[in-house]
């Protein structure tokens, strides 16, 4: 077969690399995800060699070639080399043994045999190699999956799963990003196995489900595979299958969330948020005389149950307060003039990013309504028009931004304290409604009778 890394520099050192070793009289391929890619036509960024040798022999020979190495895996017979600046993982054949932790091996077996090494692998797509002279090995059909847009697993589906759970959260990332079906057999395995999700690390998990969230095919892996993500993210279950009873919405909450997250700029922070944007809708939902739904104050409530699946998974407290923030102001009406945006960007820690990606979500969230109901796409560019006008006159938002700083309070007279961030907030309010300009001998004359009436208020007090 032609050469599917043609063009790619970094797949020119990967085929270096090998010939390096097979010169040594040793045997390599490349193997898994970047033959996946490669066949697929996707970039291929990461390049993986699976070799005959054991790690030891591999880095002499390639040392002796001029290649530095790391020694980044040695317990299960990886090395890195580095050829000409590109990273190069070459792990040794090897075969697995029992996985009682659900997760990792207690034991490797290093073969001579790549055919054996294939086996262990999770998905047939990817279980191929590729060699320069020999061509694609394929024991599994992994091409005709490819073809067939298939996810299979190699070999017994629950024997593949209860070995390495996470295997289940990959399989839905592959979906959501490639856009493949999981084979009925496959799926079956993957929810018969579904438990052992608990023994897997939060972190592990969390970046599973990041890259499932930020996949081209999303909607499709929320839907098919709710029960699942349920199982690591159980505050979301409430959500399937919720009818919202109002004319607003044509979908129930988990698939208006599901079509909302596909809408969303395929980036961490959105992404999640729009997830959760919802969360809360059925812990709130009343019903008035009319059988209409409502949700009042979800977006607020919605917040702790966002929090706890975010604290739970081990992400970081400043990614968790920025989701957190999005979710609590994604339902907040906001007139598309600059005085209001000024006011929501203060809202938002003065992050024009957070207001960029506040935007991304409003309209993901409209673009999921009834399509009688979808004014909030516009709304939403409104608004985001709205703020590029700000940043490009620099328009102030900030304390930081006014043409007067607190030494300058001081040096009025004004004594330190409490009273000088007050007065500073009270300019910028006055600034941001446009009825005091950032202009230092009016910032100056505002401050003075502030503080003039600030210390006739503490005197009568």
């Amino acid at each position: 077969m032609e050469n599917p890394f043609d063009n790619n520099e970094h797949g020119n050192q990967a085929i270096r690399v090998i010939g390096i070793l097979e010169d040594a009289g040793l045997e390599a391929w490349l193997v898994g995800g970047c033959v996946r890619d490669a066949l697929l036509g996707r970039p291929v960024h990461d390049f993986d060699i699976a070799c005959n040798a054991l790690w030891s022999e591999t880095k002499t020979v390639l040392e002796a070639s001029g290649i530095h190495t790391v020694e980044t895996g040695i317990a299960h017979g990886t090395l890195t080399a580095i050829s000409k600046g590109t990273p190069l993982e070459i792990t040794t054949y090897r075969i697995d043994g029992a996985y009682t932790d659900g997760r990792h091996p207690d034991s490797v077996q290093f073969t001579r045999s790549i055919q054996e090494d294939l086996a262990r692998r999770d998905f047939t797509i990817n279980a191929m190699a590729w060699h320069p002279t020999r061509g694609l090995l394929d024991p599994f059909n992994g091409q005709a999956d490819l073809h067939a847009r298939t996810l299979r697993a190699v070999g017994e589906p629950e024997k593949r799963f209860m070995e390495d759970a996470l295997r289940i959260l990959r399989g839905i990332r592959f979906a959501s990003q490639l856009g493949f079906a999981i084979d009925q057999e496959t799926a079956s395995g993957m929810r018969a196995q579904a438990s052992k999700l608990d023994l897997i690390a939060a972190e592990r998990i969390a970046h599973e489900l990041e890259g499932l969230l930020c996949g081209e095919h999303v909607h499709g892996a929320l839907m098919a595979y709710a029960d699942v993500i349920g199982r690591v993210i159980p505050e979301i279950t409430p959500m399937i299958g919720f009818d919202q009873k109002t004319k607003y919405h044509i979908y129930d909450v988990w698939e208006h969330t599901a079509y909302a997250v596909q809408y969303a700029t395929p980036e961490p922070l959105t992404r999640w948020a729009t997830l959760f944007h919802d969360i809360s809708k059925p812990s709130t939902f009343t019903v008035d005389e009319e059988g209409v739904g409502h949700f009042y104050g979800h977006a607020h409530e919605g917040i702790p149950l966002a929090k706890r699946a975010m604290k739970r998974l081990k992400m970081s407290p400043s990614f968790i307060e920025r989701v957190a923030m999005l979710v609590r102001y994604h339902d907040c009406p906001t007139i598309p003039e600059p005085k209001y945006v000024k006011r929501l960007l203060r809202k938002l820690d003065g992050d024009p990013d957070l207001l960029r990606a506040l935007c991304s979500v409003k309209r993901a969230d409209s673009l999921s309504h009834a399509p009688a109901y979808r004014s909030g796409v516009a709304h939403a560019q409104a608004i985001e028009d709205c703020l590029d006008l700000i940043l490009r006159e620099s328009q102030p938002f900030t304390v930081a931004a006014l043409n007067i700083s607190g030494k300058d309070l001081l040096a009025m007279g004004m004594p330190q304290g409490p009273h000088i961030g007050a007065a500073l907030n009270a300019m910028l309010e006055a600034v941001m409604d446009e009825t005091l300009p950032n202009e230092r001998a009016a910032l100056l004359r505002f401050a003075r009778e502030w503080w003039s009436k600030r210390e006739t208020e503490i005197k009568q007090a």
